[in-house]
């Protein structure tokens, strides 16, 4: 492994109030990407804390991310990256140019179940098996 590897593309999770989805995407990313990609998940409003239910369908997975603490959506979080990708956000994200912009249309956890977690626990893994391939290539 060479010490003068190129710098890792930096991706952005942006979502309206914090919804559980970008919790979700930014923590498989990290999970299965590894080394590869610095991830990182804000929103549009703060919040107390991650969805119970969604803690509770990462962890049947192997990811922990009870401790996580969401944070407020910044412009300089947007500048700061390679790839901001949207969810539901409509015009409420900055948008700079030579920015690269992904927008996932995906269900929204928050306030859900368990069991209606799940579905969109999986449909959110394959994304970003997909995105993996995508960003981390260049």
């Amino acid at each position: 492994m060479s010490s003068s590897a190129t710098p890792r593309p930096s991706v952005l999770f942006v979502c309206v109030h914090n919804a559980g989805r970008s919790q979700m995407a930014a923590a498989f990313l990290t999970h299965l990407a590894g080394d590869r990609i610095e991830v990182r998940s804000v929103g549009s409003a703060p919040a107390d804390a991650v969805n119970p239910a969604v803690v509770e369908a990462m962890t049947e997975v192997g990811i922990d991310i009870s401790a996580e603490t969401p944070k407020i959506l910044t412009v300089e979080a947007v500048q700061a990256s390679d790839v901001v990708i949207t969810m539901g956000c409509g015009d409420t994200c900055p948008v700079f140019p030579g920015k690269r912009y992904l927008d996932w249309q995906l269900d929204d956890p928050a306030g859900q179940g368990v069991d209606a977690v799940r579905p969109i626990r999986d449909a959110i893994e394959t994304r970003v098996r997909v995105l993996i391939s995508e960003v981390a290539s260049g």
